[in-house]
């Protein structure tokens, strides 16, 4: 069995690891007050959702990876909700860490957040109820991080920002997995997702910049939106820093001299005309080169919660199946967009539907 290669990865022969892909993060309970609002809503749709989990979920529903997620639950119906929810999506559990309920909740919780989707001109409005949670107080030690890369086998490894941001703690375990995965010759995706709200009581954007530097030279394939990467280099950003492929290969091209490890470098690019219509597209950087995805103009977006971990997902699995970094892109591009027609954090988008799009397809009626 000799590994793959591809756009400079090494990926792991598929016959010798367990899983296709597994995710560090937080998975929490999201209220959906569909057309309602927060304030005034008398009943809420329950989703899970987060950041990382977003990703191997989208791998295993839409292109069937074999994935798992490491995560963190308190041990009550809460917990539970969210652990049903999982299991629908077919992501593999067995690396739940399930810590006892006290009763009240002040040893450990289980994070749960409310999101309006916005319309029109009115934006989206999320509002986070996450402090104390279980994964947030995770310890370094505490995950057999060697079992699951050297024995199980992975072929892909992702985290992020969010999972960064909860504690200083957890932090220090995405160190110590993103440094595990390397030594066993695990591919590793991080995802920058900055979040005010997480960095706020830990010195804001410098702290997360600081954080996201420190943990870069054991990764391979950066995700961010637009900022989130002239920001890791310290670079100021108020909004778009990049329009063509030019541009975006020479914030990237910095981004690689500061980090030679990086072998792949991609970004969303968004721009909202009102709250459900956007544009939507991407960009890459591999090998020297920058890439410039399909554009989907106006684009109308039911939920765009989960859009950029779907394009993550899109790419990933690109990428797994050795099928080139335009394909990749593309497929990125397309299954983000088609996450956000549905609502809740996942796609429900199934390969056939994300190919169609990348072929440039009109949205017909199928029959």
């Amino acid at each position: 069995m000799q590994p793959e290669t591809t756009v400079g990865l090494t990926l792991k022969p598929t016959e010798s690891c367990r899983w296709d892909i597994l995710s560090l993060g937080e998975v929490m309970l999201r209220f959906d007050p569909g057309e309602e609002r927060i304030a005034s809503t008398r009943s809420f749709r329950v989703w899970e959702g987060g950041g990382e989990y977003n990703v191997a979920r989208g791998l295993r529903r839409c292109f069937q990876q074999r994935a798992s997620i490491v995560t963190a639950l308190v041990d009550n119906p809460i917990g539970r909700l969210v652990e049903d929810l999982m299991l629908q999506g077919g992501v593999d559990l067995s690396h739940i860490l399930w810590q006892p309920f006290d009763g009240v909740g002040t040893a450990a919780r289980n994070g749960i957040y409310f999101l309006e989707r916005g319309f029109g001109v009115r934006r989206g409005l999320g509002v986070m109820d996450r402090g104390h949670t279980a994964i947030a107080q995770i310890q370094p030690d505490t995950i057999d991080w060697h079992k699951i890369f050297a024995e199980e086998g992975v072929r892909w490894f992702h985290t992020g920002g969010i999972m960064a941001a909860l504690s200083e703690s957890a932090t220090e375990v995405v160190r110590e997995a993103i440094t595990s995965a390397r030594a066993d010759g695990t591919v590793v995706s991080f995802d920058c997702n900055y979040r005010p709200s997480l960095w706020k009581d830990r010195g804001g954007r410098a702290a997360s910049i600081a954080v996201n530097r420190s943990l870069m030279p054991l990764v391979d394939v950066l995700f961010g939106h637009e900022g989130d990467l002239a920001q890791t280099l310290g670079e100021a950003s108020s909004g778009p820093v990049w329009h063509t492929a030019n541009t975006f290969r020479a914030m990237a091209a910095r981004v690689a001299a500061d980090f030679p490890n990086l072998r792949v470098i991609a970004s969303t690019v968004r721009r909202p005309h009102t709250a459900s219509r956007n544009d939507w597209s991407a960009f890459a950087y591999a090998d020297g080169q920058a890439y410039d995805s399909l554009h989907l103009r106006h684009l109308d977006i039911l939920d765009r919660v989960g859009g950029g971990d779907a394009f993550a997902a899109g790419l990933i699995h690109g990428l797994l199946s050795a099928k080139g970094m335009q394909y990749a892109l593309n497929c990125g591009v397309a299954h983000g967009a088609l996450a956000m027609t549905t609502p809740g954090d996942q796609s429900r988008a199934t390969l056939a539907e994300v190919e169609h799009l990348i072929s440039g397809q009109h949205a017909n009626t199928a029959r």
